[in-house]
């Protein structure tokens, strides 16, 4: 199980979303899912968020403290309170220049 805290600013949240079986979005809780995202923005907390082209639903990746935290996060997304969408989180470890690929480059 993975600690309670995050201490790496290397690792993201992923977050998940699928469209529930049988359910449709619509444009009012498109616009509230916009709002949310722009406050995570605010917060400077949204890294990179969209729909897929493939597949009915999209991502969410944010910086996050914990696994509890982005648990919050994605729990208070207007596309999971209202019941159109479910989720579900990885944790994902950057790798990039600025950490030599994970001290492997």
């Amino acid at each position: 199980m993975e600690s309670s805290t995050n201490k790496n600013s290397d690792v993201l949240y992923v977050i998940l979303l699928s469209i529930n079986h049988g359910k449709k979005l619509t444009e009012p809780v498109i616009r509230k899912h916009i709002s949310f995202l722009r406050k995570l923005e605010e917060k400077n907390q949204l890294v990179l968020c969209g729909p897929f082209l493939d597949y009915k639903g999209g991502m969410v990746i944010i910086r996050a403290e914990s696994m509890e935290e982005a648990k919050a996060v994605a729990e208070s997304d207007p596309f999971i309170t209202s019941g159109l969408e479910s989720y579900e989180i990885r944790t994902m470890e950057v790798s990039s220049e600025e950490n030599n690929h994970l001290g492997m480059g």
